[in-house]
């Protein structure tokens, strides 16, 4: 037999006594350098669980942000200004993904697979998390089975505009075109079931007319329709419409909250132009994969809650018509729940079913 000694040279044993002894030794510390091994690889493949879930250091590398939407979209502007905040307060990188598509599904699906340790997130919007599992009920749309809430962000509501080029100034000015238009209006919006659509899909069961939904994969491309005149008006999110809004080339006709906005406050609401009980708003919030430690979860929803009170962030989204805010897990969590009761019987009441 043929063993190597601790420099590496080949020794050949001479009797079958001592080639049985030396293999008993080797065996025995064969087994004791795979066993301290097999403890250094559980300490090192266990860092993010055990060390590094209950270190007060975190982060110690780049915070991953994953956005389900298209850059310049309100998912995308929250996501970035949060991240940058909490880059100044951590003192590491947060790196913006935006992973559009489905929905927002593409963005959810990577981020449930994603390593339960902190270091990749997901920024959630009420599409994602409220309108799309009431459309479909089956047991893969669930994201509670997926993702633990960690914090909500913001809510912001849906404003109807229309070009400036149309002497429209009112919800039943709009009606009224409908009703004398020969072809049925069209309507842009961010994508078939989300809170815009449903707005629309809304308004036209509640005043009795038809309007065609024309989807887009962001709110920047329905403006643009808009403005090119391929459809009569808009809904979606109040920050994709100022900037048009302020160059007059655009006009709101409502808003879908029960109260006025600080950043328009010249606009009335769906409710004050006599639609009772209209009250959309898109809501988003932070999720960390299924399984984060508790130790975790507390660290990065305190450093949220720091920097959505912080009065510079707080102006910031309020002159661009988006509401911050931040709160624990568990009142984000039963917010969640309660969303999804709301939708599902709005939904139902509307009669519209899973996107074909």
């Amino acid at each position: 037999m043929v063993i190597t000694n601790k420099r590496g040279s080949w020794l050949f044993m001479s009797s079958k006594s001592q080639r049985k002894g030396s293999v008993d030794r080797c065996f025995r510390k064969s087994l004791a350098y795979r066993f301290i091994g097999l403890l250094v690889c559980v300490f090192l493949y266990s860092g993010p669980f055990v060390g590094e879930s209950l270190s007060a250091d975190y982060p110690t590398r780049p915070v991953r942000l994953i956005v389900g939407f298209v850059p310049g979209g309100v998912a995308d502007l929250l996501a970035r200004g949060l991240g940058q905040a909490l880059s100044q307060q951590w003192s590491q990188p947060v790196i913006i993904d935006n992973r559009s598509g489905g929905g927002g599904l593409i963005g959810m699906q990577l981020a449930a697979k994603s390593q339960a340790d902190g270091y990749t997130l997901l920024m959630g919007s009420s599409t994602q998390f409220s309108i799309t599992p009431a459309l479909s009920h089956a047991a893969d749309h669930d994201p509670s089975v997926h993702f633990q809430p960690v914090s909500q962000v913001a809510l912001t509501p849906v404003i109807l505009t229309v070009s400036s080029a149309t002497p429209v100034r009112s919800l039943s000015d709009l009606i009224q075109w409908s009703r004398q238009s020969a072809t049925s209006l069209s309507y842009g919006s961010t994508g078939y079931g989300g809170a815009p659509h449903i707005a629309a899909e809304w308004l036209k069961n509640r005043s009795g007319v038809s309007f065609t939904h024309v989807p887009f994969k962001g709110g920047g491309d329905s403006m643009l329709s808009l403005m090119g005149g391929h459809v009569q008006f808009a809904v979606g999110a109040v920050s994709t419409a100022l900037p048009q809004l302020k160059e007059g080339r655009i006009r709101a006709l409502g808003v879908t909250t029960s109260q006025r906005m600080k950043a328009l406050p010249q606009v009335p609401t769906f409710i004050e132009q006599g639609f009772s009980g209209f009250d959309v708003e898109q809501w988003y919030g932070v999720f960390a994969p299924i399984g984060l430690p508790q130790e975790r979860l507390k660290s990065i929803q305190d450093a949220m809650r720091k920097v959505l009170t912080t009065n510079d962030l707080v102006d910031k989204f309020n002159a661009q018509g988006v509401q911050l805010m931040a709160s624990s897990p568990e009142i984000f969590s039963r917010y969640v729940k309660s969303e999804l009761v709301r939708w599902t019987a709005i939904l139902k009441m509307l009669q519209i079913n899973e996107a074909p």
